[in-house]
């Protein structure tokens, strides 16, 4: 993301508001410190931003993952355990 000087700013807002209306946001800093963020106004908050299936396809899970390891699982709770200090 682009990030500004508030003087270079100041002298470019319009081609700047224009730039982030259409989707190019950018942040003004002062002394180089970050201090707002121009984005559209119709923009996603980072809220409302899903991200469910972004790697769909890219990744598979075999069949019996979620039983991976359960006898082991089960035999440790099923153990009696001493735990010594």
């Amino acid at each position: 993301m682009k990030i500004v000087n508030i003087s270079d700013a100041k002298t470019n807002l319009s081609k700047l508001v224009a730039q982030a209306a259409s989707g190019e946001p950018f942040i003004i800093a002062k002394f180089g410190k970050p201090m707002v963020k121009v984005i559209p106004i119709n923009a996603p908050e980072e809220k409302q931003i899903r991200r469910l299936g972004f790697m769909s396809n890219q990744i598979c899970v075999s069949e019996g993952f979620d039983r991976m390891g359960s006898s082991e699982i089960e035999r440790l709770f099923d153990s009696k355990f001493i735990i010594r200090s």
